[in-house]
């Protein structure tokens, strides 16, 4: 039998899930959160939304996850695109490798110290072995990426062509966003803990609203938030 993951909280369950839905998708503070909350009539200290975002946060993720990288095992992955963001840790210049595939969804986030071919190897093994293998993978220019491609065994699935990888450096517009709302990092670890998260909640609402309907858009925005709802629930 699943414990309650909720059971030593005062605070109900809808609440703590709607001020960890709206900190980790929206641009927004732990106050401006609380401020929100406080317009909706419920009384809550920013530290208590930050104490639910450091703990249900990673588990409303790996749920999501889960369900999702379970679909996606069960068929055959055309295209994901890999590319690195620089983010600097109190004058430490970190990378944060991201796997997104060919509809924008982000597959996986990995932080390194260094950018070389063992960084990109374990990157590359991480997300395969959780997502399947798929049939090509584009890339910039970097010799570290065929490197790490070779020891795989798949060099012939890498695309390196001008343009290509513009995917992937679309997707990281919505992190640094969020990024710029948290005022950066401060340790590695809640780098990852963090763009793990993130990427999991963006992907579940995220419906690419361009290129569908109005009605459909709407009736998808509807499932993703009831769906939303029902995580982890007792």
């Amino acid at each position: 039998m699943i414990q309650n993951p909720f059971r030593y909280f005062k605070t109900s369950r809808e609440v703590i899930q709607l001020a960890v839905m709206m900190y980790v998708r929206f641009p927004l503070s732990f106050r401006n959160v609380e401020d929100l909350l406080h317009e909706r009539g419920i009384d809550v200290c920013h530290e208590s939304i930050r104490l639910w975002v450091d703990r249900f946060g990673p588990v409303f993720a790996k749920e999501i996850r889960s369900k999702r990288s379970a679909y996606l095992r069960r068929h055959t992955q055309w295209q994901w695109h890999l590319d690195e963001v620089f983010v600097k840790i109190n004058g430490v210049q970190l990378y944060l490798w991201r796997a997104v595939g060919h509809k924008g969804e982000v597959l996986e986030c990995f932080v390194t110290k260094k950018r070389d071919k063992l960084a990109a190897l374990r990157f590359l093994k991480k997300a395969m072995k959780r997502y399947g293998p798929p049939q090509t993978i584009v890339t910039d220019r970097l010799r570290y990426y065929g490197a790490a491609m070779r020891d795989v065994g798949n060099p012939e699935r890498q695309n390196t062509d001008q343009y290509a990888n513009n995917r992937a450096e679309n997707s990281h517009l919505p992190f640094r966003r969020r990024e710029r709302g948290m005022t950066r990092f401060r340790r590695p670890a809640t780098l990852q803990k963090f763009t793990s998260t993130h990427a999991s909640v963006y992907n579940h609402f995220n419906h690419q609203r361009h290129l569908e309907s109005r009605a459909r858009f709407k009736t998808m925005r509807d499932v993703s938030l009831m769906e939303w709802r029902q995580l982890v629930v007792a």
